[in-house]
């Protein structure tokens, strides 16, 4: 109840319910007083809850819409991805990381939230218009796709001193998109057609598709138990089956996302923001990345307004609570360091959040901006 009412609390102050979600985790986490949540629990509600979330990111991506978007776009956002990464990484190695650690937030820094792009182009308060909406999705989405192959790299990096490992890392993950895609192309439509009309039983098996899938992943082919359930979830995106899937599912994205964004609030100490000064370079690399994208969009002439675009994608996201988990476990990044991370990374979402409301609304038909917003994949 109380992430809730936190969460309608953050939206009347115009901020995305997210915030709201992060400040009861931040409530009940050790680092503050009064009552503590139990830590197990929240390491199994943190895990739980981004591999569903990713999961319902990924069975919302278009990726035959995706596709016919124009070719400087579908260039400018994986570009976008390496520029950052590549400076973000300087500058932490500059700070004195080490080159596991720097990588490790420099990968973090350059990837942003799609669950609060979608929120940004379906608020009430937006003033983008359709195509502004449409870019800032499929930008998002695009920085997920390439996520994927970026946190193989960095996991051969952190976990490995061999770099030929890097190339069968790749490999397994390209392996298990082909098994997850065979797997959702033809068992998955079959079953799902077995009970789309038994809506509770068709919501337990996406449900349980998506765990399965994760799990197999992560345990055959080593890919992280997130990314993998947002393979899953794209595996089966493009099937007519899936809407039945995605309809069912739809009403729990907001379940999905508190236990995620609660579990993640758990984690940041605030005696680390006095502790350490990463969270201080980490907000300067942000509004690096926000012009980095405003550069990129006007010289490949994405269809968007280029000063909204890079404010919107300067946040951080889901996927840098995965790119930061893999690091603290190499022990390339301490506790305090992931923690500051974190809490600069809530920051950047409210900043952006309320930034990208700051330009004059455009006139267009709402419901055209709701199509474009709709078109990648929904979030909270």
């Amino acid at each position: 109840r109380k992430p809730g009412l936190a969460g309608t609390a953050a939206r009347r102050l115009g901020l995305p319910a997210v915030v709201g979600y992060l400040a009861v985790g931040l409530l009940v986490g050790p680092f503050t007083p009064g009552y503590v949540a139990d830590p197990e629990r929240i390491r199994v509600l943190a895990n739980v809850g981004v591999v569903l979330l990713l999961f319902e990111v990924g069975i919302e991506i278009d990726v035959r819409a995706v596709r016919r978007d124009p070719r400087g776009l579908l260039v400018a956002a994986p570009l976008q991805v390496l520029v950052v990464w590549l400076l973000s990484a300087v500058a932490a190695a500059l700070l004195g990381l080490a080159a596991p650690g720097a990588a490790t937030i420099g990968l973090a820094v350059a990837l942003s939230s799609s669950v609060v792009i979608v929120n940004m182009t379906r608020s009430r308060r937006r003033t983008v218009d359709a195509p502004t909406a449409r870019a800032m999705v499929v930008w998002a989405v695009l920085q997920d796709v390439v996520s994927l192959f970026a946190v193989a790299g960095l996991s051969v990096l952190l976990f490995s001193e061999d770099a030929a490992e890097l190339g069968i890392a790749v490999g397994k993950l390209i392996v298990f998109v082909a098994v997850a895609l065979a797997i959702g192309m033809t068992f998955v439509p079959a079953v799902l057609r077995r009970v789309r009309d038994e809506h509770d039983t068709l919501l337990i098996v996406a449900v349980s598709i998506a765990l399965a899938t994760a799990g197999l992943g992560a345990v055959l082919f080593d890919v992280p138990l997130a990314l993998a359930a947002f393979v899953a979830g794209l595996a089966i995106s493009s099937r007519p089956e899936a809407r039945e899937a995605r309809r069912e599912v739809h009403p729990f994205r907001d379940l999905f996302a508190v236990m995620f964004f609660v579990a993640v609030g758990t984690l940041v100490d605030p005696n680390a923001l006095a502790s350490t000064p990463i969270w201080i370079a980490v907000l300067g690399l942000v509004v690096l990345k926000g012009l980095v994208v405003w550069a990129l969009s006007a010289i490949f002439r994405v269809r968007a307004d280029h000063r909204q675009l890079g404010i919107a994608l300067a946040q951080i996201g889901e996927f840098s609570f995965v790119v930061l988990a893999l690091g603290l476990a190499a022990g390339a990044i301490t506790a305090e360091q992931l923690s500051a991370t974190l809490a600069a990374s809530v920051i950047t979402i409210a900043v952006s959040t309320i930034a990208v409301r700051s330009f004059p609304r455009l006139e267009h038909h709402e419901a055209e901006t709701a199509d474009a917003a709709h078109a990648g994949h929904a979030g909270t």
